[in-house]
This record gives structure tokens, C-alpha cells and sequence, in this order.
């Protein structure tokens, strides 16, 4: 049960040399799946980096999963997550951690239990504030009351998180045909909702406590978490402020690893990967880096926008 905070730690320290390599966990939305990490989990893996990007029980769901199974509870899910970063702690030396929406919040909730080497926050979502959250949001706490929140359900609705068009198009049809998309699936349970609200209110109280070099990426059209999201983060990470970097990318909605600007937006990941926790080899072993390549270039994905603002 997690209910304080602790001093990050690493993982046991193995006898066997461990692989120089850093390595990734990349942790996917709620009620989502690992499919909407892949196009930025094979560029760091054409990178050089080892990235797993795993499927969480009781947090995600299945894209061939229809019964979804029962939501576990937030401290489940980081269980999940702590055991994963230690699995690759065990086998290198470094480990970042990062995520996409509410995985952004878990990659968080994983840097107050272990110290990772660095973070990658997409689209995180502290707050749902953004211009495609319904007014009614507001009264969701009713719908956490226990004997409510075991049967309730929210369908997503369009634009789904993503700008594209064709993609979107896409993703609607999934989710009718198979009630799971890479997008996500297609309703949110209140017991889902509920947990992750409490995940939120537990990262935002140890965010002074992590204090690892971070990448911030947001879109300034979000449509489920707007920027004070990202200005929480902002202000209140422990992290000194000349190891935060924020871009912003303006012709991408809430998915910014499956929508338009889903190139630039691994790019900037690696960049920053290749910056802050460069590539290692064994002593005496030089490092042969394989060429950059679109991720995504045999994808059926129209043509992609590569424009966005960073800020320091």
C-alpha cells in the first residue's frame, strides 16, 4: 500500500556487470494499451536505447481484450510500474522512465520510488481542463461514490485526443468494431476515473521531491489537459530548472505520439535522451549508432507537421 512518501532508491546492486545501454520504460494512458507508444518506442530503439513499453493489469486494456477485466486500485498499478523500472535496473546501469497522459502521471509516481535517470512527460495529465472536457466534469466526484463508481461508464468521444483526420476516422471505426483502438478504449469506468484521481492527488504532492532531468511535451491544443498541466509541473518540480525542457506542438491534439506531429515528437525525445543520458558501451567497444529513421514511414498516415515551439 503506498501511503507516504519515500527517498527514491536504486534497485539491488548486481554482482554481474550490468548493460551500459540505458534503458526505457515507457508507460501507456489509462484504459490504453502499448500501441500508442510504439512510432516513439521504435525510434529510441533505432536509437540505440532497450525500451520496454509494457501492458499494465488492472490499469490497461487489451487491443484484443473485450473483457477488460477488474480496474485495480493506483497503488497496484505503480506496483506494476516499481517492478518493471527494477527489472531493467537490474540489467543496466541507467533507467528513464516516461509515459504518455495518465502514464506520464505513473512515470511521476515511479520517480518518487526509485531514481530514475531521467523522464520523458507526455501530454501529462494533472488536471483534465482542456477544451474538449465536457462542463459536467465537474459533478464526476459523484460518480465516485462506491456503490456508483462499480458500474458507471463514460464513453470517449470525438476527436479522441487526435487531430488527424484520417487517423481519427480510423480510431472511430475500431473502437465500434472492437471497443479498443491504439488510441484507447472506447469507455472509461468510474472505478477507473476514481484511481487515477487519486494517483493525481498523490504525484501532485510529492512533485517537489523528484528532481530528475525532465522533457516536457504538450500540445498547445490539447483537448483533455490544457497547459496548466504543464506549468504545475513547471513550477513545482524539484528538478532544477535548467534540466526542465518543455516544447509545445501546435497541429497535434492529446496523443501526440499517434498524431500529426508524432515524428518530430520522438525526435525530440531521443534528442534529449542523446543529451542528457547518452549511450554507453563496455570499455574498449566503440558505439556504432544505426541511422535515424521515420518511424512511421510505412505507416498509412498522411503527411506529418514538424513545426512546434520549445521553451526553456
Amino acid at each position: 500500500m503506498v501511503d507516504s512518501f519515500t527517498t527514491p532508491s536504486a534497485a539491488p546492486a548486481q554482482e554481474s556487470r550490468r548493460d551500459p545501454r540505458p534503458a526505457v520504460l515507457l508507460l501507456h494512458g489509462l484504459c490504453a494499451n502499448p500501441l500508442e507508444l510504439m512510432p516513439l518506442a521504435r525510434t529510441l530503439r533505432t536509437a540505440g536505447y532497450v525500451v520496454d513499453a509494457p501492458a499494465l493489469s488492472g490499469y490497461g486494456v487489451s487491443p484484443d481484450q473485450r473483457d477488460r477485466g477488474a480496474v485495480t486500485r493506483f497503488e497496484d498499478w505503480l506496483s506494476l510500474a516499481v517492478r518493471h523500472f527494477d527489472d531493467l535496473a537490474a540489467r543496466h546501469e541507467r533507467v528513464v522512465v516516461g509515459g504518455l497522459s495518465m502514464g506520464s502521471v505513473l512515470a511521476l509516481a515511479v520517480s518518487l520510488r526509485r531514481q530514475a535517470a531521467a523522464q520523458l512527460l507526455l501530454s501529462t495529465s494533472l488536471h483534465f481542463d482542456g477544451w474538449n472536457v465536457s462542463p459536467w466534469r465537474r459533478l464526476l466526484p459523484l460518480a465516485f461514490v462506491p456503490p456508483l463508481r462499480q458500474w458507471l461508464n463514460f464513453r470517449e468521444r470525438a476527436p479522441y485526443g487526435i487531430k488527424n483526420e484520417r487517423l481519427r476516422a480510423w480510431v472511430a471505426q475500431a473502437m465500434v468494431s472492437e471497443h479498443v483502438s491504439a488510441a484507447g478504449a472506447d469507455t472509461l469506468s468510474a472505478a477507473a476515473l476514481y484511481q487515477a484521481s487519486r494517483l493525481i492527488r498523490f504525484v501532485r504532492g510529492g512533485l517537489p521531491m523528484v528532481q530528475a532531468p525532465t522533457l516536457i511535451l504538450h500540445a498547445s491544443e490539447d483537448d483533455v489537459s490544457g497547459p496548466r498541466s504543464v506549468q504545475e509541473l513547471q513550477s513545482r518540480l524539484g528538478t532544477p530548472a535548467e534540466e526542465i525542457e518543455i516544447h509545445w506542438f501546435h497541429h497535434s491534439y492529446h496523443m501526440l505520439t499517434l498524431d500529426n506531429e508524432r515524428s518530430a515528437v520522438a525526435n525530440v525525445a531521443r534528442d534529449f535522451l542523446l543529451n542528457r543520458v547518452p549511450l554507453g558501451a563496455p570499455q574498449g567497444h566503440a558505439v556504432s549508432h544505426p541511422p535515424f529513421s521515420n518511424p512511421t514511414a510505412s505507416r498509412p498516415f498522411p503527411h506529418e507537421e514538424t513545426f512546434h515551439e520549445q521553451h526553456a
